[in-house]
């Protein structure tokens, strides 16, 4: 695929990365092995020592899973990409190769939850401090950051507020300070929101959501956009000093285009170990067959339901910024011009009581605490996905107790509007 930046997205999502010859199969196959032949000892010690390209060890490299991370990075408009066990393992290995003991980076008090106990709770024993803020703050950012700040963190669209980050201004605010801006772009995918597009330097996903789009695997990926000048930022010490484990290799002068998404490899997987299965790659491959076409069913889908639940009476509000009644509707139209993926929440009256009748009379809106799936599903955050939250974060990531969240699926929506009155 050589000429993959002048195909479109429906092109890419089918062909990118898979660079195999005449007489292969058709479909990808699965590499289901730990370990791969060397050619000769030169061979093998010039894997090892980064050297050259190829296989040594699953852990590291497979080639199902290549063809993944070359598919992914592709679609997002990045030089290189490595795919993990889950969206959680992106986030740590996104933060890997710039983060050390005493550090700080700054992110979105508007994250999926599952992030923000991570940033507070995990990342804290490693020394790394996060600092929560109001993303649309951008004098708050700026007056946070401080020679230990080494990157900025946001969600493109917030799970499940719906907020649009205006990244183009984090970006900047993030470069000004010689930093990079890192976007996770899971609710949006790919085929809505092009972080790249708009100065964001490393993007991560579950791909365990909309890329896969079936629910049957997990997976997560860190793609680099090869843009951010770490030769000049002599601050990221992983990527600038002699690395003890390649005798004094230094990656930003071995690899001086890709020394971030080269470092996260080579040692972050290899020494945090959360390597994607060639199985999940294989499985996402193929839901990645279909991302356009589910994509814009998700999107019609949900703006219906959206429509339908602002006009209904047992409901208060509803966070969606695909309505124009939102305040980051203008801010959906620049970053997100085809849609806003159907992940959105909407406050019913009733209280806490209302919410839980409101799941248990559902019967086509599937009660399950996961998204992205053909299958539409419908929970209660403030007692699953966010319950790990304090009061204060809840209200920060636009929870409350009578919040419920919708992904919304493929099916015909007309019945699921019907589903939705019903258990109103």
């Amino acid at each position: 695929m050589n000429e993959k930046d002048h195909l479109h997205f429906e092109t890419l999502s089918i062909h990118a990365g898979d660079e195999r010859g005449m007489g292969t199969p058709l479909a990808i196959p699965i590499t289901q092995t730990v370990a791969y032949r060397f050619k000769s000892i030169a061979d093998a010690a010039n894997l090892f020592s980064l050297e050259a390209e190829g296989s040594i060890y699953s852990r590291l490299t497979n080639p199902t899973v290549e063809i993944l991370e070359k598919r992914i990075a592709a679609l997002e408009g990045g030089i290189g990409a490595v795919a993990v066990s889950s969206g959680l393992a992106a986030n740590l290995l996104a933060l890997f190769p710039l983060m050390g003991p005493g550090l700080e980076f700054i992110a979105s008090n508007r994250l999926y939850g599952g992030s923000i106990a991570q940033f507070h709770e995990a990342f804290e024993k490693f020394g790394w401090h996060c600092h929560f803020v109001n993303i649309d703050d951008f004098e708050g950012i700026k007056n946070l950051i401080t020679e230990k700040t080494r990157a900025i963190f946001c969600e493109s669209q917030a799970n499940p507020s719906t907020h649009i980050a205006d990244i183009e201004i984090l970006a900047e605010i993030a470069h000004t300070h010689d930093i990079p801006l890192i976007v996770d772009n899971t609710i949006p995918s790919p085929y809505l929101i092009k972080p790249f597009l708009w100065g964001a330097d490393i993007v991560v996903h579950s791909t365990t959501k909309f890329i896969n789009g079936h629910g049957t695997s997990m997976g997560g990926i860190v793609v680099d956009g090869g843009t951010f000048p770490w030769k000049d930022q002599p601050h990221f010490q992983s990527l600038h000093q002699p690395s003890g484990s390649y005798h004094g290799l230094q990656f930003i002068e071995k690899f001086p285009n890709a020394a971030y998404i080269t470092y996260a490899r080579s040692v972050g997987l290899r020494d945090l170990g959360f390597c994607q299965s060639a199985f999940n790659a294989f499985d996402t491959l193929k839901g990645i067959d279909t991302l356009s076409l589910r994509m814009e069913k998700h999107v019609k889908n949900g703006l219906k339901i959206a429509t339908f639940l602002e006009k209904h009476p047992q409901i208060e509000k509803v966070h969606y910024a695909g309505l124009p009644g939102s305040p980051y509707f203008k801010r959906a139209q620049k970053y997100s011009p085809q849609g806003i993926s159907p992940v959105f929440c909407f406050d019913l009256k009733g209280g806490y009581d209302a919410g839980v009748k409101l799941v248990e009379n559902c019967k086509l809106f599937a009660h399950a605490a996961t998204i992205g799936e053909a299958t539409s599903l419908i929970i209660h955050p403030a007692s699953t996905t966010h319950k790990q939250l304090e009061e204060g974060q809840l209200k920060s990531a636009g929870i409350s107790p009578n919040t419920i969240r919708l992904s919304v699926g493929i099916e015909n929506v007309d019945d699921l509007i019907q589903d939705l009155e019903k258990a109103l």
